[in-house]
């Protein structure tokens, strides 16, 4: 008899582990960022690594031996209510992975909320939110959730790295402020001043403006106020249009400044609009840029999408995501919500620009951040160009993850 009763267990055990596959046969991960707009081109590009990051999994044979990764993509249209909106739809259609960051820290944040509270009142529907790309400490910080990760260096990181690098330029002495009006572009001039100001205590700014994020057309106005005040570089958050059109504004004054960004590079347009200038100084920090030497998996993970896709590599980060929540689902054994979350917590994974470790208290993830600046092809520091352009990008230099991990106000609140 208990012969019986251990195979009969042993056997139940077994076609509860081969239903997971049966009953579902793929899991839903829904994409909500902006496709249409101003920055639908941003939107276009996270969706393209992120499917293939998906393929990518799904090719491997998906995970828990079957089960495999289904996309579904929304528009946030850039709204936090269109996005809460969106996500609604995206649980409706059976979605338990939310990908988002490309939509602003107030999209992100609206979204994490609300994720938060549906899964209180419907923990056997709970979805989980992996943010690729926003970079607000605060959703590390005192807004941290269990539902949140968040896999891109946060703004006080990456300042932490550009204050590393500025601490070497002496010949920076007076720093402008010009940042969207939002809540990114507000902590990118917080972080810069404190963490700038701490590494060169004789750096000047010389003055600060926010502005309407995706609504300037002419920056020229912003960059007189600025040569006025006599900076020689200026710390900004903008990014998508609203950097290349400072760009340009600022090369018609032929004002020839410093840029100190967080993700110049890593979109679509700026090393043309740098290039097209032919003066100006654009320093940005990412976990990776096109050409870095001694990182061989991303160049060769550059090639390899370019020729499935068409399209340039921008943000290994994104392609990882799907490759990291994959990793946790195979460690959880289980598509249970709780359980993945719990598996992502100190989570470490040989991604294509090195070790990354997702940090449990925070569900920061820690990874490397190279300072870099783009600059004209010169067949040594910069070997080849970018987007049909002779200006490609320059190291100047790297930091890794733990290098430049912050404190945390975070107190997270588990199920």
């Amino acid at each position: 008899m208990k012969k019986l009763f251990i195979s009969a267990a042993v056997a139940g055990l077994l076609a509860s582990s081969a239903g997971i596959a049966s009953a579902q046969q793929t899991l839903k991960l829904a994409f909500i960022d902006p496709l249409s707009g101003p920055f639908a081109n941003i939107g276009e590009i996270f969706v393209n690594n992120l499917q293939y990051g998906v393929d990518e999994v799904n090719a491997r044979g998906g995970v828990l031996k079957g089960v495999k990764f289904e996309m579904i993509k929304l528009d946030s249209k850039l709204s936090a209510q269109e996005s809460q909106t969106a996500l609604q739809n995206a649980i409706d259609q059976g979605a338990r992975v939310i990908l988002v960051g490309g939509s602003g820290s107030s999209v992100v944040n609206a979204v994490v909320q609300t994720a938060a509270r549906h899964n209180e009142r419907n923990p056997d529907k709970a979805v989980i939110v992996l943010n690729h790309s926003s970079i607000d400490p605060e959703l590390t910080g005192k807004n941290c959730s269990f539902w949140h990760f968040q896999f891109e260096a946060n703004t006080a990181m990456k300042m932490k790295a550009l204050a590393n690098y500025i601490k070497t330029q002496p010949s920076i002495k007076n720093v402008y402020l010009l940042n969207q009006d939002y809540a990114h572009g507000r902590q990118w001039a917080k972080y810069g001043q404190e963490l700038v100001g701490l590494a060169r205590p004789d750096i000047k700014f010389v003055g600060e403006t926010l502005h309407p994020i995706g609504k300037v057309k002419d920056f020229s106005p912003y960059v007189a106020k600025m040569k006025a005040a006599g900076a020689d570089a200026v710390i900004t958050g903008n990014w998508g249009p609203d950097l290349n059109l400072l760009l340009r504004s600022a090369s018609e004054a032929s004002y020839n400044l410093r840029y100190f960004n967080h993700s110049a590079g890593s979109a679509p347009g700026t090393v043309p609009a740098v290039a097209q200038a032919k003066i100006g100084q654009v320093t940005w920090v990412g976990e990776w840029h096109p050409g870095e030497a001694d990182v061989p998996k991303a160049e060769a993970q550059a090639k390899a999408f370019k020729q499935k896709t068409g399209s340039d590599f921008y943000a290994p980060r994104v392609v990882f995501t799907p490759l990291i929540l994959a990793a946790a689902i195979n460690k959880a054994q289980s598509l249970d919500s709780v359980k993945i979350a719990r598996a992502l917590e100190g989570l470490t994974y040989d991604s294509v620009v090195g070790p990354v470790r997702m940090r449990a208290e925070d569900h920061q993830l820690l990874l490397p951040q190279v300072v870099n600046t783009i600059a004209p092809v010169d067949g040594k520091a910069v070997k080849a160009g970018w987007e049909g352009t002779n200006y490609g990008f320059r190291t100047d230099a790297v930091y890794s993850g733990n290098e430049l991990a912050q404190g945390s106000e975070c107190k997270i609140s588990r199920p």
